[in-house]
């Protein structure tokens, strides 16, 4: 407390807690049939809406399609993640401790990352691991936020649903059917 100014306290400098560098997001080098179903998917949508007369939403699939091709053929570039005492910094970007909400791990195309709630658009933080530790963020985290994982929404049930039922990229992993003898 200041003599000066009474009741205002004064601010500390911002100091660097933990610090990484990962990918801006989760990353897979999909197959040919990815983007072969994903064009079929495209092709029929966009048939169904054309020939309902909805031109606009036309260009809408055909947008998004766009995106998902450009974002699973270009690699993310490295950005630095920070945690300070002020709160988050993703490169230049800052989300301050009184924004921010719980936070949890999640596990995305066998990539770890980081959720945050943050109380303001976006409404979440995803922070990828790389080579940082599931176990020391955990215990920086856990000093200021909650580790606690939300209940799905609405959203993100249909989504899973959807992402189940309509696989784009099936792995080839999978046993061939044996040949039956009789």
């Amino acid at each position: 407390m200041s003599e000066t100014f009474p009741g205002v306290v004064k601010p500390i400098p911002e100091r660097t807690i933990f610090e990484w560098k990962s990918p801006s997001r989760p990353f897979k080098k999909r197959r040919r049939q990815y983007y072969t179903t994903l064009g079929t998917i495209v092709l029929l949508l966009s048939l169904i809406l054309f020939f309902a007369g909805q031109v606009l939403p036309v260009a809408v699939v055909l947008s998004v399609a766009f995106l998902a091709y450009i974002m699973s053929t270009i690699p993310p570039h490295d950005i630095k993640q920070k945690i300070t005492t002020y709160g988050i910094r993703q490169d230049d970007q800052v989300f301050y401790w009184q924004e921010l909400g719980r936070f949890w791990f999640e596990d995305k195309l066998d990539q770890t990352m980081m959720l945050v709630e943050v109380y303001r658009f976006p409404n979440r933080l995803s922070l990828m691991l790389g080579q940082a530790s599931k176990k020391d963020l955990t215990a920086i985290m856990s000093e200021i936020l909650l580790l606690e994982k939300p209940e799905l929404t609405t959203y993100d049930k249909a989504a899973k649903w959807l992402q189940e039922k309509v696989p784009l990229d099936i792995d080839g992993d999978e046993p061939s059917p044996k040949k039956q003898s009789k």
